[in-house]
């Protein structure tokens, strides 16, 4: 059995395109034909990604897709792609204004490719042991670009990203070799134990003490990645000190992934009618990570962190859908997935131009948006009340379904989940006024940008909160039959 697809099938160019496409953006010299070429990888890892929705390969030793994964994988080549644009305007105007020099951009474009390598890795790979290096890989690539501005706040956000998400990983596969162990009595030895496309078909006769033991140790070290508290510090000032385009992958795409990892192991512990349920302990880490981050948004005073912070929040009422399970709680958790991913996303967009020109993150100097720069000011007011759970937008529908789906199971858990969520919203909202309106200050930071360059910015910005509408109003058919077949699987 081969170890990759054959060169036509999509799945080897979704994988392959970010890591080529990586390596040749380290020859590129000039740093505009780097943006440009950077753009241009990530288009054609979207193309290659939304083939899979035709031509879906068989698994192979390496790589596979399913129903669960390939929605990640174009969820994640999309904002791959839109993020990629947004980069371009926004390294321009962090060259012009010399805060980075001509290695560090080379380095960025190059990097970038790679963390999309890693993740979609991750998504795709067939092998829990390929998974945990991909996951590891991901760390490794943003640790280098959270510290690309050299800055003491900036080396010290990578090293404590380095060494919690370490830390994290490292429980993570001692949980991984565990799950090998109880398999390998059913599987046998060798690939055949760690491949996910086997591993579900004959989870039920796994041991399930070991199973039992293994999904602590990969909910505590894949919860670190995902960021759910206690184990979040290092999120809000990986956030906060890396360029704004990396927070917007780090929030919108690699939280995703870690997420998607824990699933993986959540399914096979959920064949096995002989051990312990999952759920309640996620459910558990979920609301703790949401009255967490609640609480933490009030105190904020840095912008950046504090969207990092909403970030926590909102993996905690993803995890705590899945924790609940059935059908109608996993369709939840997978909508608001992709809600948070696009309308998070947008928001770092915005903020990054904003602090661009404000030439500073702190919330209390930046007022008067919507009179100093109307367009980007309401744009900014939409993805925030998106994001803050108002309706009509996708994010609403899918907490809705969430507090819908836990009412009609276990409607105690449904009161703290509400509390949590308006505690959030009511932050949000007061300091979205005092960026929002009042008297404009006055803008310090990088000269305006051009007028290409200006449109490059706000296109993804718009990309994604007409997305975010548009699934608010309107869901496709065909969209919903694939995210309930998907909530079927996951149990």
């Amino acid at each position: 059995m081969i170890l990759l697809p054959d060169v036509a099938n999509p799945l080897f160019w979704v994988v392959t395109t970010p890591l080529l496409g990586a390596c040749g953006l380290v020859l590129i010299p000039h740093w505009r034909i780097a943006a440009i070429a950077n753009v241009g990888v990530a288009v054609l890892t979207l193309i290659a990604a939304l083939f899979l929705l035709a031509d879906r390969p068989e698994p192979t030793r390496l790589l596979f897709v399913d129903d669960f994964n390939i929605t990640l994988v174009i969820l994640t080549a999309f904002v791959g792609a839109t993020t990629a644009l947004f980069s371009a305007a926004y390294i321009s105007r962090e060259a012009n204004s010399q805060r980075l020099g001509p290695i560090h951009l080379r380095f960025y474009h190059a990097m970038y490719q790679a963390f999309l390598f890693t993740m979609l890795l991750a998504l795709t790979a067939n092998n829990t042991g390929v998974m945990w290096v991909s996951i590891e890989m991901a760390t490794l690539t943003t640790v280098l670009m959270v510290s690309l501005y050299k800055t003491p706040a900036a080396i010290a956000a990578a090293w404590k990203y380095f060494i919690l998400c370490s830390v994290g990983i490292g429980l993570a596969l001692f949980g991984t070799v565990l799950v090998y162990l109880a398999a390998q009595p059913v599987m046998g030895e060798g690939p055949d134990a760690m491949a996910w496309s086997l591993l579900n078909g004959r989870a039920a006769e796994f041991h399930p003490d070991l199973l039992n033991l293994a999904f602590v140790f990969v909910l505590v070290g894949y919860g670190t990645k995902v960021g759910l508290a206690p184990l979040h510090s290092w999120l809000p000032d990986a956030h906060a000190e890396g360029p704004t385009p990396i927070s917007a992958v780090l929030s919108g795409l690699l939280l995703n992934v870690a997420l998607y990892a824990l699933l993986r192991f959540k399914m096979l512990i959920a064949a096995n009618g002989h051990a312990l349920a999952p759920g309640p302990m996620m459910v558990t880490m979920g609301l703790l990570s949401l009255f967490l981050a609640a609480f933490m948004l009030y105190r904020r005073g840095d912008v950046k962190r504090m969207f990092a912070y909403s970030s926590i929040e909102h993996m905690g009422v993803i995890t705590f859908a899945f924790g609940m399970g059935g059908a109608l709680a996993n369709f939840a958790g997978l909508l608001h997935m992709a809600m948070h991913s696009l309308t998070k996303s947008a928001i770092f967009f915005a903020v990054g131009i904003i602090t661009q020109n404000a030439g500073t993150n702190r919330i209390s100097r930046i007022r008067g948006l919507t009179e100093k720069t109307p367009f980007l000011g309401w744009a900014f007011v939409l993805a925030v009340l998106a994001i803050a759970g108002l309706p009509p937008m996708g994010v609403f529908m899918s907490e809705f379904l969430v507090i819908t789906s836990t009412f009609a199971r276990q409607p105690l858990l449904a009161i703290p989940l509400a509390l949590g969520l308006l505690l959030a919203f009511g932050a949000l909202i007061g300091r979205l006024q005092v960026m929002a309106f009042g008297t404009p200050s006055e803008d310090k930071g990088h000269p305006s940008p051009s007028r290409r360059a200006t449109l490059a910015a706000y296109a993804p910005l718009v990309a994604h909160m007409t997305l975010v509408v548009i699934a608010g109003l309107y869901l496709p058919s065909a969209l919903v039959a694939w995210f309930q077949a998907v909530a079927e699987m996951l149990g």
